[in-house]
């Protein structure tokens, strides 16, 4: 495919979707919710297909665990935006004499990973529509059958609810020109960046507004006051979910020395495996690539898968594999963002020095992103959210499902900001707030 026919499709994408929204932005509230209520249903109604979809063609996480997370995109994140004033005057601020209207942006592109590409196409989808601008999908190439299927369902449910045509669209042939065109294109107006480092970073230096995210490495604390028991299978559960595959997944243990022993028996009684020095060596070898980017074969694979494409003996019923750790550096991969079922274990004499171990962690990689604590003391998990650099602090839930917002009452979301410390423009779960302009009528009051 020529550079030109490149540019060509993307100011076909970008005209269609352009001239769909110019009409879509003069729908009703009542429009507006039927059609996106209809995505919410059909894509609720193809949640599994679209899971085994993404499963072959990936070969990433689990077909049930990825059910989930489309359920999870559509149902959940349709209860969290069902009932939020999108169209006209959408809040009287009497006492103030304001009045606020929602105004759509316009044509958004959105980048989509491969490691959650149907999830992050429907709740995109969702909110776009529920925000009446159009949405143009980036694909990562390797999941770009599963991105079209997912897309193809919502434009069909958009237009059979009485939507204009053209307000849901992927490129056909991504390649990184195309992507960069549409980016750098001036008639779109956000580009909602979920991917890898490089890929965000080109869509900030685009030359349009976008809101993008970090890279993870969640920290979890276990202090001396944890419920040990609960602590662990939260984060077997989490560790576990898709195979590791959820950016938000817990990436190395902090533990309190006076209970690292409970904390070890409860692991093993989970199926953890604890890996010696030499085959942690191993492994540790196979986490990164030459370059210290992490090695895409392991993404997404189960411990077991793990470790046989290592070629160490583990337990077929292994869980998570486990390594001992005591340096943080960018050099150590133990103490990296890991999308798979592999954890780091750190331990520490205080809870003062499980604190400054985990802002340490996040200041090898993952600043702004989340960090978990498991304790029973408010007072230790209000310290703990104090002094993390992070815009998700979880307490006593799974990292990979409470960042979300399935497990915390945070904001269903597939897309998390990761602040100005993490190189984003929000902190917050992003969603249909995000995707939609106000502009303010105000009177006078002097």
């Amino acid at each position: 495919m020529t550079e030109d026919i490149k540019v060509k499709e993307i100011e076909t994408l970008v005209t269609t979707a352009k001239k769909a929204q110019a009409n879509y932005e003069n729908y009703t509230q009542e429009q507006v919710d039927a059609i996106v209520k209809n995505i919410y249903q059909k894509t609720l109604d193809n949640a599994e297909k679209l899971a085994v979809s993404a499963n072959k063609e990936t070969g990433f996480g689990k077909v049930s665990d990825k059910i989930i997370k489309n359920t999870f995109a559509s149902e959940q994140v349709y209860d969290s935006i069902k009932d939020l004033p999108t169209v006209g005057v959408i809040n009287r601020r009497k006492e103030d004499k304001i009045i606020e209207i929602g105004i759509p942006l316009g044509v958004v592109a959105g980048l989509i990973p491969s490691t959650n590409p149907t999830a992050t196409v429907i709740f995109k989808s969702l909110i776009a529509l529920k925000t009446r601008n159009a949405i143009i999908f980036s694909p990562h190439p390797k999941a770009l059958k599963s991105i079209l299927m997912a897309a193809e369902i919502i434009e069909q449910a958009a237009v059979e609810a009485g939507a204009p045509a053209g307000l849901v669209q992927v490129i056909q042939e991504p390649t990184l020109d195309a992507t960069s065109a549409l980016m750098k294109h001036t008639d779109v107006s956000l580009i909602l960046a979920t991917g890898g480092k490089a890929m965000v970073q080109a869509a900030y230096s685009s030359g349009n507004p976008a809101i993008g995210v970090g890279p993870g490495n969640v920290p979890v604390l276990i202090d001396a006051t944890a419920d040990i028991a609960q602590a662990i299978d939260c984060v077997v559960r989490s560790k576990t979910f898709d195979n590791g595959i959820i950016c938000a997944s817990e990436q190395a243990l902090v533990v309190d020395a006076s209970i690292k022993a409970e904390v070890i028996e409860q692991l093993k009684a989970k199926k953890a495996y604890f890996m010696n020095k030499d085959e942690s060596a191993k492994v540790s070898k196979f986490i990164l690539r030459e370059t210290g980017a992490l090695n895409p074969d392991i993404v997404g694979k189960s411990a077991s898968d793990v470790a046989k494409l290592v070629g160490i003996s583990v337990p077929e019923e292994t869980t998570i594999l486990i390594s001992e750790q005591s340096e943080i550096g960018h050099h150590n991969p133990y103490s990296r963002e890991k999308l798979t079922p592999i954890l780091g274990l750190f331990t520490v004499d205080s809870f003062e020095a499980g604190v400054e171990t985990c802002k340490a962690l996040l200041v090898n990689e993952g600043t702004g992103h989340t960090a978990v604590i498991h304790t029973t003391s408010d007072v230790n998990a209000e310290t703990f959210g104090l002094e993390m650099r992070a815009s998700r602090i979880l307490v006593n839930t799974l990292g990979a499902l409470g960042a979300i917002g399935a497990t915390t009452k945070l904001a269903p979301s597939m897309t998390l900001g990761c602040g100005a410390m993490g190189g984003s423009s929000t902190t917050d779960n992003v969603t249909a707030h995000h995707l939609m302009n106000v502009k303010r009528i105000a009177y006078g009051v002097e």
